[in-house]
């Protein structure tokens, strides 16, 4: 295995858990639309790294840092709901890292879609501490957002700031996002973030399963795919997608034998 195969497929073992991980909580909130949204807004930062020659996936951290806190203040003044902010941001964020790359066709197809060659080891280090992080972040708040998500008024009851629970939640949602972007591209990263907690969904009894298998099943999808991908030659975005789906469609078909044969 050469050298650049084995960084990719460290970071997407650690992105996939993550994105599995917090995905599920996503899930639960009615949310997945927002994470396949919030992907797509870390474009113009990835432009602006190729434009000005520094790390693209810096550019995207800060980018998506920025819309989460953009798209939060405006949740909390306006009230517009969370996936009616992050779709117009998303579209507008497409919008403007498509013209900003202008007729370099070759770094859009890579920010779209990844590039697993390009994967160093700094960036299986930034994928290896960033998504310990997140997900022991998230298992921190993972109450505090079902809570809330039951019933707000119970959760400020019980001293639960809400607003900066939901605020650290999509920062560490951008978080994982940014450093899956790498392998899988913006298009489809956000993909890892809901299909691995909707299979899970189907063969979970309980939240500890769920939680567990949506971790495991987000595994498997990046592995696997990044692996079949390296293997034929082929973007890794698309295949993880692929790997991912027949994942789902395996859950969606032992769920269905199980209720038709009990």
């Amino acid at each position: 295995m050469s050298e650049v195969i084995l960084y990719s497929v460290v970071t997407a073992v650690f992105v996939g858990i993550s994105a599995g991980y917090l995905g599920s909580l996503m899930v639960l909130e009615k949310m997945a639309l927002v994470g396949d949204a919030l992907s797509h807004v870390a474009l113009p930062g990835l432009a602006i790294g190729i434009i000005f020659n520094f790390d693209p996936l810096i550019g995207a951290f800060a980018f998506l840092f920025i819309s989460a806190i953009v798209i939060w203040h405006l949740q909390r003044v306006t009230k517009i709901s969370f996936e009616a902010l992050v779709g117009a941001m998303f579209t507008f964020a497409l919008a403007t890292g498509i013209l900003l790359m202008g007729d370099d066709l070759e770094a859009l197809e890579e920010a779209l879609f990844g590039d697993i060659t390009q994967v160093t080891a700094m960036h299986v280090g930034a994928a290896v501490i960033i998504s310990i992080g997140a997900i022991l972040l998230t298992r921190v708040l993972y109450k505090k957002v079902v809570l809330a998500m039951i019933s707000e008024d119970l959760a400020i009851s019980k001293g639960i700031n809400v607003a900066k629970t939901n605020l650290l939640y999509l920062f560490l949602v951008s978080l994982v996002v940014a450093i899956g972007i790498q392998i899988v591209g913006t298009l489809l990263v956000g993909f890892l973030v809901i299909v691995p907690a909707i299979a899970a969904r189907n063969l979970s009894t309980n939240m500890h399963r769920y939680v567990m298998l949506s971790a495991v099943f987000g595994l498997a999808a990046a592995v696997s795919g990044v692996l079949l991908a390296s293997y034929f030659g082929q973007p890794p975005g698309p295949v993880v997608v692929f790997t991912g789906i027949t994942i789902f469609a395996v859950t969606v078909l032992v769920n269905w034998r199980k209720k038709y044969t009990t």
